[in-house]
């Protein structure tokens, strides 16, 4: 089933004022995106004030979070901020969950890391909870784990893809190849779920580059992937680099092979991936 294209900008810089923040995010809108999202790191804007502010300088842009760290947030006192959110943007609050991934965040908050399979139960407990709560706001589920997929396959509205692993806080990119595999398996847990309608498919793109010069961008992003060669990065899928045609047709091919028809952009990308959703709206 081919789903028609969502994008979204994930706001990561934290304003200087209020009429800063509102104008940024009309400024999405104007540009088309469908979502305005905020990030639950420290040092960046908080996410349910944010969202309430977005929603009121905007009229049809979606709001949610990417992705809430789970591991901050109490179940029941989530439910709270999700249901007033919800209310407080019209309906247009869209959640995402995530088992957290940085160390020296929760080190910096006072609150335990614990290791893997801690962080996905308490995920799974507060997605269990957030479930029966009757505000309706969809569920993004975010990583790359099997069990965070199956939990996704069980419950999740959106599943957004990874396109990195963390070891600690040091980051590491998913090939192509890698991501397919993912994806793979995440269509097979939906499949032993029973799911009659799948989840929306989502990546977040991290670096756009509109060029003529592709193999220019390539050489540009290299440093920060030593590992790969240069048609591996040309190859990944986080990084859109080409003219707007050549980016757009890469979407519509990641949407043709494997389902991901949700693409999210950081602010950074925000002006220059605007035209690339102008050429593929409708699509």
């Amino acid at each position: 089933m081919v789903l028609p294209f969502r994008f979204a900008v994930n706001m990561l810089e934290q304003s200087a004022t209020g009429n800063e923040w509102r104008a940024r995010c009309a400024r999405a809108e104007e540009l088309g995106y469908d979502l305005i999202l905020v990030a639950d790191h420290l040092g960046m804007p908080a996410p349910f004030p944010s969202l309430v502010a977005a929603a009121q300088a905007t009229t049809r842009t979606r709001v949610g979070t990417f992705v809430l760290n789970s591991g901050f947030w109490n179940p029941a006192l989530l439910a709270r901020e999700v249901a007033t959110t919800a209310a407080l943007t019209d309906g247009r609050l869209e959640l995402g969950l995530g088992t957290g991934y940085m160390p020296s965040e929760h080190e910096q908050a006072g609150i335990p890391f614990l290791p893997p399979r801690e962080r996905v139960d308490h995920l799974t407990r507060t997605v269990e909870e957030l479930k029966d709560e009757p505000s309706g706001v969809p569920l993004l589920i975010g990583g790359n784990g099997n069990r965070v997929l199956r939990l996704a396959a069980r419950h999740a509205d959106v599943m957004a893809f990874s396109g990195g692993r963390f070891d600690g806080d040091t980051p590491t990119v998913l090939t192509a190849e890698e991501l397919a595999a993912r994806v793979e398996a995440y269509a097979g847990f939906e499949k032993e779920a029973g799911r009659e309608v799948p989840a929306e498919r989502n990546l977040l793109i991290q670096r756009v580059v509109v060029t003529d010069d592709r193999a220019a961008a390539a050489a540009d992003f290299l440093p920060h992937v030593p590992y790969l060669t240069q048609e591996q990065v040309l190859d990944l899928p986080i990084l859109a680099a080409g003219t707007v045609r050549e980016i757009a047709d890469r979407l519509l091919g990641l949407r043709e092979r494997l389902g991901i028809s949700y693409f999210t952009v950081l602010d950074h990308s925000m002006e220059e991936f605007g035209p690339v959703i102008a050429e593929l709206r409708g699509a």
